[in-house]
């Protein structure tokens, strides 16, 4: 039996530049997608997999992201005596017991693999999980849950990967593909931003992961890679061959909401999920699809 995963650590100190202006003031984790931030989705993903402790790893201007998972007393006291019963329980729904959620700082910009570092005395000696918050992964059973249920299975490290086109190959760490049992691949390999020339594949790893708490030991080396920053796939790729490592292909939606197309699409697609704002949601994009689209 492997042990449980119930630790997961959130990398948010990053600056949100791709998102400027409106990531100038508040972190890029609190945009909206309808009437959620990003980061309350990752949360709750998470929670969906069995998760019991949430790891922030935080930087500078990043309050409003505590403040968000804390009680706000005097709203709450006011959507109470104003009968606001259901604004009070979507309010309250993003809270966690006391402990549940941890913070640290990353005081230095160093890359994903040194955020990650930077909980490894929260995490201790046991797996756990990674989540990205700027990339919305919709599907179902969700994303992380899929990679736990293959943890349990197979032990070792197992990350999300999705198909991209060859040529955007050096956006992405990208997996040598060994033996596969369904949507279940062995890695052989890693290679962070290859050029398209040379890479293994094109199957890219998305934020989603599920660590053997080996890891840490790789990223106490400070070795740094691609860009200058120490680079978690470095760190995950030199597991290989001491621990089993797979990777599960992402069958579902994923929106890139670092991007300005990417959190756009987010929303369109959340927005019409939802009951109450669907038919309402989807009028609105056809008359300005008529209005603003359609050929003279």
């Amino acid at each position: 039996m492997q042990r449980l995963v119930r630790k997961a650590v959130f990398p948010v100190a990053g600056l949100g530049t791709r998102t400027l202006p409106a990531t100038k003031a508040i972190p890029k984790e609190m945009l909206p997608v309808v009437d959620k931030p990003l980061i309350q989705y990752a949360v709750e993903e998470a929670a969906a997999a069995g998760i019991e402790q949430f790891i922030f790893v935080t930087g500078r201007n990043k309050t409003a992201l505590e403040d968000h998972f804390d009680h706000a007393f005097e709203l709450e006291h006011t959507l109470e005596q104003r009968g606001k019963t259901d604004a009070l329980n979507d309010l309250t729904h993003a809270l966690h017991k006391e402990g549940r959620i941890v913070y640290t700082r990353q005081q230095r910009p160093m890359g994903l693999g040194h955020a990650v570092w930077c909980a490894r005395d929260i995490v201790g000696d046991e797996p756990f999980a990674v989540l990205l918050p700027d990339e919305l992964l919709l599907s179902e059973p969700p994303c992380l849950k899929q990679l736990v249920d293959v943890h349990q299975e197979t032990g070792g490290s197992v990350i999300s990967t999705m198909e991209v086109p060859r040529e955007q190959t050096s956006r992405y760490g990208i997996i040598d593909a060994g033996g596969a049992s369904g949507s279940v691949v062995e890695v052989q390999g890693f290679v962070e931003k290859p050029d398209p020339a040379v890479a293994p594949s094109t199957a890219a790893a998305i934020g989603r992961y599920v660590l053997v708490p080996e890891v840490f030991a790789e990223l106490s080396k400070g070795r740094t890679g691609a860009g200058g920053e120490i680079q978690l796939t470095d760190a995950m790729a030199n597991l290989i061959g001491r621990r089993p490592f797979h990777a599960q292909q992402f069958d579902g939606q994923r929106f890139d909401c670092g991007n300005k197309l990417g959190y756009l699409e987010a929303i369109l697609v959340y927005a019409a999920q939802r009951p109450d704002l669907r038919d309402g949601w989807l009028d609105i994009v056809r008359r300005h699809a008529d209005a603003h689209f359609s050929k003279d």
